[in-house]
């Protein structure tokens, strides 16, 4: 077929099968043409690899710290403009409750920071590498019994507070019934091994501390789960938007890109909760607390309110709580009961990943019902 359309004294040869490609000889001189077929549509270009996402990473580090290095550059300018035009600001930057506000606010953030970066580690990774097919198979199909499920998973995730609120928002992401998921949120920081270990050791003459621990959070966790799975409403949870995921469907750009808008979206709001709990620890003179200690029923509710402010990490809260040794067992079993799971900076990280409407009733009713557990649990093994 093709010979008859070529003229005469004309020879063509090379058709080959992807495509065609046609030699022409006509004497002295001679041509190819040729044509290639495009790729099927169906496949994708390869994604980068995983030099290629640790390059990245590295590149976007290095970002922020040339913003952060530009941010101080503007404060100190700043600074030095207040100092010309108000001679009487360093006295105020001098000043011990200043300075002590300034410690607390660093020290807050500092020992957030890590477990907050544990906790966006674990949520990019179960958006990029765990199936949904996996959370079905891990978690019972009814709410009601992945609920207490989900809040003894909690013991697998050493960390605080603020490396639960991201893990908890991917699995809502990924499909987990939010009432799993927000029981997931309580339990994980305060029922993991560190917590444990730490408070047997802040409690070394009350060993009925840690069960008492264990299962006031547990309670508080499963109840709250129960309590939403009953009452919440789906407009109360507006959850963030997660990280766009590129095209190509690499999963180590996926894990890049949620780990970088976790991060940085949760790190402002854990800021803002550690301003507001170094504000509290500079204004509230200790003798006010003191004046509660000796009434059982006030003790309890008033160490709770504390633990809300200070916002200390769960891993170190048992120590703080071991100090007020005027208070009764069960006070300072409410501290650390409420303190993993309503403080300050979680209620600001719960704010920023599902919502003011979320955050103002469900860490209200957290702490009602984590001061019950504690009573209850305090008075029976305390």
């Amino acid at each position: 077929m093709l010979r008859a359309l070529v003229p005469a004294g004309v020879t063509t040869a090379g058709v080959v099968q992807s495509g065609w490609s046609v030699r022409v000889e006509t004497g002295r001189s001679s041509a190819t043409v040729s044509r290639r077929e495009p790729a099927p549509s169906g496949d994708a270009a390869p994604g980068p690899g995983v030099g290629a996402v640790v390059v990245g990473v590295v590149g976007r580090l290095l970002g922020w710290l040339v913003l952060l290095g530009v941010l101080v550059i503007c404060l100190l300018i700043i600074g030095v403009g207040v100092v010309l035009v108000a001679p009487e600001a360093p006295s105020m930057l001098t000043d011990p409750q200043f300075q002590a506000w300034q410690t607390v606010l660093v020290a807050v953030v500092i020992q957030g920071v890590p477990f907050l970066l544990l906790g966006t580690l674990v949520s990019a990774g179960i958006a990029a590498f765990v199936s949904d097919r996996l959370l079905s198979r891990v978690l019972p199909r009814r709410p009601v019994l992945a609920v207490p499920v989900a809040g003894a998973a909690g013991v697998v995730l050493p960390g605080c507070e603020c490396a639960s609120v991201p893990v908890a928002g991917s699995l809502m992401r990924r499909g987990v019934a939010p009432a799993a998921a927000l029981a997931f949120l309580l339990s994980a920081p305060a029922i993991n091994p560190v917590v444990l270990v730490a408070t047997s050791i802040a409690f070394p003459g009350q060993p009925l501390m840690v069960p008492a621990r264990l299962g006031a959070s547990m309670l508080t966790s499963v109840v709250m789960g129960w309590l939403w799975l009953r009452w919440g409403r789906p407009e109360w949870l507006r959850l963030a938007p997660a990280a766009a995921h590129p095209a190509s469907g690499n999963r180590w750009e996926t894990f890049r890109r949620g780990l970088q808008h976790d991060f940085l979206h949760a790190g402002g709001f854990l800021v803002l909760g550690a301003a507001a709990a170094a504000t509290f620890n500079v204004t509230v003179p200790p003798s006010w607390l003191q004046a509660f200690a000796g009434s059982p029923w006030l003790a309890v509710p008033v160490l709770g309110v504390l633990a809300v402010v200070l916002s200390i990490c769960s891993e170190a809260d048992a120590f703080v709580a071991a100090s007020f040794g005027g208070f009764p067992p069960a006070a300072r079993l409410a501290f650390m009961v409420v303190g993993p799971m309503v403080d300050l900076k979680l209620i600001a990280l719960q704010a920023g990943t599902f919502g003011r409407a979320f955050a103002a009733r469900f860490t209200s009713a957290t702490f009602v019902v984590a001061v019950l557990a504690s009573a209850v649990v305090g008075s029976w093994l305390l």
